[in-house]
């Protein structure tokens, strides 16, 4: 994810002892005993790497734990994001004198079937993607892409973005992403200067997809 977001976010990607961490009283405190085990180690790798990256910044390490809808709690000051799939873990942080948010995904490349394509493409993304070259599989990186603008806009807004409320439009040469967000949901928020626009970066490597984007001060 470092080669994805600006300096001044520090990026944590979990390595094999990640894993199987520690976590703090605070952070398993979320997890419950009935946790799987496959929810135990995502959660503790990217726990793990989310402090890791607020070391990096010169913060103390403290414990984030989760929402009841399972994003993360950063502690007062601190923007960021955790992201895991097969494999992979991220967690990336930057102070919020610096940045407004911070929004970042990993998901496998793959195909993923019609019933999904329906659920997340808008017709005129399906269309788009339609004319692009077909070594990708261009829908996944879409999906990528909307949960990465989701983690930027939630922190900020506070209130739900289905996939249907912002409109993707890929560059595939200079591998960025555009997402306007539906006016209805812009209008409806009750905040100072909600994003309507929130742009970022893709890349396709090693059988990874990986989305990052960022939301500067006003």
């Amino acid at each position: 994810m470092r080669d994805l977001l600006p300096p001044t976010v520090a990026v944590a990607v979990a390595e094999t002892h990640d894993w199987t961490g520690e976590l703090l009283a605070a952070e398993q405190a979320c997890l419950g005993e009935r946790a799987v085990q496959t929810r135990r180690r995502d959660f503790t790798a990217g726990r793990v790497c989310a402090r890791r990256a607020m070391a990096d910044l010169g913060l103390p390490a403290v414990a984030v734990p989760a929402a009841a809808d399972r994003a993360p709690v950063w502690p007062a000051g601190v923007v960021g994001a955790i992201t895991h799939t097969t494999d992979y873990c991220a967690a990336a942080a930057a102070r919020a004198t610096d940045l407004r948010s911070v929004g970042m995904d990993a998901e496998r490349h793959r195909e993923i079937n019609a019933g999904v394509r329906r659920l997340v493409l808008l017709p005129e993304e399906e269309e788009s993607l339609a004319r692009l070259p077909s070594d990708i599989f261009w829908p996944i990186v879409l999906f990528s892409a909307k949960e990465t603008v989701y983690k930027v806009w939630h922190p900020v807004v506070g209130s739900w973005l289905d996939f249907h409320d912002a409109h993707l439009t890929l560059d595939p040469d200079a591998g960025t992403f555009t997402a306007r967000i539906a006016p209805g949901r812009v209008d409806a928020a009750e905040v100072t200067d909600p994003p309507s626009t929130i742009t970022g970066r893709f890349v396709v490597a090693d059988g990874l997809v990986r989305t990052a984007a960022v939301l500067t001060l006003r």
